[in-house]
């Protein structure tokens, strides 16, 4: 079983998917990962340039015998890529590695200098049908206002950092307004200990006979968030997805709200810089991508 969410543009988006950052393919640990994901029954996988493994990721649906319309997949621009061009060509990169002529999904990675700009890429890729939904990650309000004030076509779904400890009620509240999507990254806390053993949470867990994992996951669902957990570990791959047959109660989503510290697991992204070293070595690691 598996729901749904509607974009802005009445696309269908999976809302359980398949994160992959940092799963790399030493050993053909990649390759065994997306094999029992698909097996479990994900379609949604998203990735992103920066992580290096759009082309393993691609290699894998192409020869999983499942046509390429049944999967949805989403791609990131990253920050040193961004600007009306380079986005364009990041994006044919992406596509080329992933062995498919379209994106389901295409993100800014984040609100980096030159993202006004390559939004005007995004619109275009989406207007020539190379996209169906076109959105952001990591981006704020302030960033948000910014990009919708120039844009012809406003961004459908913006992915960002949630997870009970860190609830974005905020954002979210400016995002339902708008009509964007809320799609959340490190749904369970980047393996945070204080989140994972926390005793809300195994209490509710032991109600329903879950584990912590997936109660948050379904806490997730029941926001109607998009969610995309990562796990390389076959066991927990399954159990992600086992989330559909129990709900939660009102007085149990209650008590997670009161979970939220308003803290980060990751990074701020807001008023993100990029130094001239760091974009020098991050544009080298992706030319390196580019030759493979």
């Amino acid at each position: 079983m598996s729901l749904s969410v509607r974009a802005a543009n009445g696309v269908e988006i999976p809302q359980l998917g398949f994160g992959v950052y940092k799963i790399k393919g030493k050993n053909g640990l990649f390759e065994q990962t997306i094999r029992e994901a698909i097996q479990a029954g994900y379609r949604h996988f998203d990735t992103a340039r920066i992580y290096g493994n759009e082309a393993e990721l691609g290699r894998v649906i192409a020869n999983s015998g499942i046509p390429r319309e049944e999967f949805f997949l989403t791609s990131k621009v990253w920050t040193t890529d961004l600007g009306e061009e380079r986005t364009r060509r990041a994006f044919e990169q992406s596509c080329k590695k992933l062995k498919t002529t379209y994106l389901d999904m295409y993100l800014i990675h984040f609100a980096g200098p030159g993202y006004v700009e390559a939004w005007r890429a995004l619109e275009r890729l989406y207007e020539e049908g190379r996209v169906k939904v076109i959105g952001a990650a990591n981006f704020e309000i302030e960033h948000l206002e910014q990009l919708r004030k120039h844009a012809k076509i406003p961004p459908m779904i913006n992915q960002v950092e949630t997870h009970p400890l860190f609830q974005q009620q905020p954002l979210r509240e400016y995002m339902s307004h708008h009509r964007i999507l809320h799609e959340a990254w490190g749904p369970l806390g980047q393996g945070n200990v204080s989140l994972l053993d926390h005793e809300e949470l195994r209490s509710i867990a032991d109600r329903h006979h879950k584990t912590v994992g997936q109660v948050i996951l379904r806490w997730h669902l029941n926001r109607n968030s998009i969610v995309i957990p990562k796990s390389s570990n076959p066991k927990r791959i399954k159990e992600n997805r086992q989330v559909f047959d129990f709900e939660l109660s009102g007085e149990e989503i209650d008590r997670i709200a009161q979970m939220d510290t308003g803290r980060r697991s990751s990074v701020n992204p807001n008023g993100i810089q990029v130094n001239p070293l760091y974009v020098k070595l991050t544009r080298l690691f992706l030319n390196v991508q580019n030759l493979q």
